[in-house]
């Protein structure tokens, strides 16, 4: 047991108090004693509202299965449903129309868009990848990924065609987003730069003897030299391209002009995650988390690993200078910009104790101790900021409805009145991921319309909590079926829609959900240009290879555009939001009952013994067919949720789920067989904290708040850890 301070009325973890003190407190201007008063007075004032809205969630979720329960067997009214919801305050009354009305958001949030990285922050050397992932290779994430045809895993050496198919794929891509005036740039033999008195010229000199300016002139913005190289610095969409020439380097001699490399600006800002792909189940965990977000604000963050046999040290890139064509030196900052997504309402932490011995609600913690690093930003003399206008930007996750949001802004005041911070500095972002805030989004970004930087279809738990909340309707589709209801249809569309009507666009981002299949690049170009085209002015990427080639999209669609163009179409009606995705009398063969258990009891498998064994939040996990896919707790919620409703339903029996387990566990062993820290899980599954809290998921899914996985994997996590001391 960590020994505690007693501050206040509160009693801290110890190592959490030294950490505030020691570390955070020193150079933000907040002295470890008014912090700790000001939690504490926070604590007593806002704990027991928060206490208050969990328990509206429960009893809602009650009345919702009361009113399933009466009509089982029947199919679902709609009108009447709508009219049921209404009654029980589940949706509420929507007012007028409006605009947000935040300031200071930086551009890269506001009216850029481009790709979004999340991020587990507990794992430093992730966390620096993703915010130096602001640049990135072309032709690295080209050679090195599927994107351009599949990898040959037994080549050595540098492969000569491939690099030639590298360099014919990028010129295509400029002929889209920098277009000639004349001719193709695979037609380019020189990038010549001209001196004129109105500035510096970029002409192009052609194959056949002729030479061409950009179509659109304007999109050269900057150039930078050195004594073996020169970069030019083009710009389509707000995003810049870099064209590295060094006709002397070894790739280089491969392109006609001497291009060594293209870089993209990718990943323009990035998640750094306190939740869904994080295991901080302590006061030990969360101190990993906030000291590593404090590097982040500092600028001071540091990872040293052992790559091929040598000690390489990752450190923040710095800002990247250049020479407009007019003369006047400019920096792009060199880092994505960063955001931190808290925990939501639910959980509570006994890293910090109320004066009745009582755990602290967690998302509180989050708010106040990832907002006093970020001060650290905002310090005089402070090279390199994180929001070059002094913004602190919070995503927030899993609220139900407006009353949930606009307790978020209440906590976010607070937190600003105790750190010294003028109103609405701190900047919120509204995950509707539940289904409460999708059917009132636009009442739920009112709640914050004086903060609200980012709204984001969050599908993963979105699915989880439709399953949930119609848990007693009925038996649900199998999961992918689910994908292809009308209700995802309407929710990813009314997102996009409320968030243009409450005036978004050019403010604040309108975000989409995850690729999950990080090796899949083709299969990824192939499918995620529909985030674009669908408005979205972010969308999450699983890494920065990903956030290069999905930068792509960006220049080839102009989502300004496309927002204007949704802007007239009709609104998707609330019936179809509402309308669960269940079975109803179809019928499901035994085989594909089996294939669906198979599928879902291995994921679950899969991931959470990493979670609960090894402490790993977020990670590729091979699927029952070997393909690897970014889980974490999102994607546990629906594959528990599901057979947790198939069970409650009979499309299954708990012997056969069992023997499912049983099986499924010997199949993840195997998958894992390679890693030394890996425990089995067959044969002996009583011994297995990872199979047994894959159980309490699914048998005990249906009395899971919201069907939400934290209070399981948490629980059986401290018993891991209670019980194997120095291990996970």
């Amino acid at each position: 047991m960590n020994s505690r301070a007693n501050i206040e009325g509160l009693q801290i973890s110890q190592v959490l108090y030294d950490l505030v003190a020691d570390e955070i407190c020193p150079g933000s201007g907040v002295s470890p004693q008014d912090f700790w008063q000001g939690y504490a007075n926070i604590i007593a004032d806002m704990a027991p509202v928060n206490s208050a809205l969990l328990k509206k969630r429960d009893r809602l979720q009650l009345q919702l299965d009361e009113y399933h329960s009466e009509r089982r067997g029947q199919k679902l009214n709609m009108s009447e449903y709508t009219h049921f919801l209404q009654s029980i305050g589940y949706l509420v009354a929507e007012g007028g129309s409006f605009a947000i009305e935040t300031t200071n958001i930086d551009p890269e949030l506001a009216s850029i868009a481009g790709p979004q990285l999340v991020v587990p922050v507990n794992n430093a050397r992730f966390a620096l990848n993703a915010a130096n992932a602001r640049w990135g290779s072309l032709y690295d994430a080209l050679y090195g990924s599927d994107a351009i045809g599949p990898l040959e895993p037994d080549a050595t050496g540098f492969n000569f065609a491939r690099a030639q198919q590298v360099i014919r794929w990028s010129t295509v891509f400029l002929d889209q987003a920098t277009p000639l005036a004349s001719g193709s740039h695979e037609a380019v033999i020189e990038y010549s730069l001209e001196e004129s008195a109105s500035g510096t010229r970029l002409i192009m000199q052609l194959q056949d003897g002729s030479s061409t300016t950009l179509a659109n002139t304007s999109q050269f913005v900057g150039l930078r030299r050195t004594d073996s190289e020169y970069a030019l610095l083009l710009e389509n969409h707000g995003l810049h391209i870099e064209l590295q020439i060094d006709p002397a380097d070894k790739i280089g001699e491969l392109s006609r002009a001497g291009v060594k490399d293209i870089v993209l600006e990718s990943a323009l800002s990035t998640i750094m995650d306190c939740e869904d792909s994080v295991t901080a189940v302590d006061a030990d965990d969360k101190v990993v988390v906030y000291r590593n977000w404090l590097g982040l604000m500092k600028g001071d963050l540091q990872e040293t690993f052992i790559k091929q046999g040598q000690a390489i040290q990752r450190n923040l890139m710095a800002d990247r200078s250049y020479q407009s064509p007019q003369g006047d030196a400019f920096t792009l900052s060199g880092r994505s910009i960063l955001l931190v997504r808290n925990v939501g309402h639910l959980m509570t932490t006994d890293a910090v104790l109320d004066a009745d011995g009582n755990e602290t609600p967690e998302g509180i913690l989050d708010a106040m101790v990832t907002a006093l690093c970020a001060l650290h930003d905002r310090a005089d003399g402070k090279t390199s900021r994180n929001s070059r206008y002094g913004s602190i930007y919070i995503v927030k996750p899993k609220m139900h409805g407006p009353e949930e949001v606009a307790f978020t802004d209440q906590l976010f005041g607070r937190v600003e009145e105790v750190l010294g911070l003028a109103p609405n500095t701190i900047k919120v972002g509204v995950m509707d991921e539940e289904r409460r805030t999708s059917a009132n989004l636009k009442e739920s970004i009112r709640a914050v319309k004086n903060r609200l930087f980012f709204i984001n279809t969050g599908f993963l738990d979105r699915t989880g909590d439709e399953i949930h909340t119609s848990m007693l309707a009925g038996a649900v589709y199998p999961k992918d079926t689910i994908k292809t209801q009308p209700w995802i249809g309407a929710y990813e569309d009314r997102n996009m829609d409320t968030g243009l009507q409450c005036g978004l666009q050019g403010k604040a981002q309108i975000g989409k959900g995850m690729w999950p299949m990080p090796d899949e690049m083709n299969k990824m170009l192939e499918a995620k240009q529909a985030h674009p085209q669908a408005g979205a002015s972010c969308a999450w990427v699983p890494s920065p290879t990903a956030a290069t080639l999905h930068a792509v999209h960006y220049h080839q669609i102009d989502v300004s555009a496309q927002q204007d163009s949704l802007m007239a179409r009709a609104e998707t009606p609330l019936e179809q939001l509402l309308t669960p995705p269940l079975l109803g009398d179809e019928w499901l063969q035994p085989e594909l009952i089996q294939a669906e258990l198979d599928n879902n009891a291995q994921s679950i498998l899969g991931y959470v013994v990493r979670w609960v064994e090894q402490g790993v939040g977020c990670s590729k996990v091979p699927d029952i067919n070997n393909v690897g896919l970014m889980e974490d707790r999102a994607t546990l919620r629906i594959s528990s949720q599901l057979l947790a409703n198939w069970l409650l339903h009979g499309i299954c029996t708990d012997d056969q789920v069992i023997d499912t387990l049983k099986r499924m566990a010997a199949v993840v062993d195997t998958q894992n067989a390679e890693d030394p820290a890996y425990r089995n899980m067959a044969p002996d599954f009583d011994d297995s904290v990872a199979f047994q809290a894959a159980c309490d998921l699914i048998f005990k899914g249906c009395e899971q708040p919201n069907g939400y996985t934290e209070p399981v994997l948490h629980k059986r996590r401290r018993e891991f850890k209670a019980s194997h001391p120095g291990r996970g």
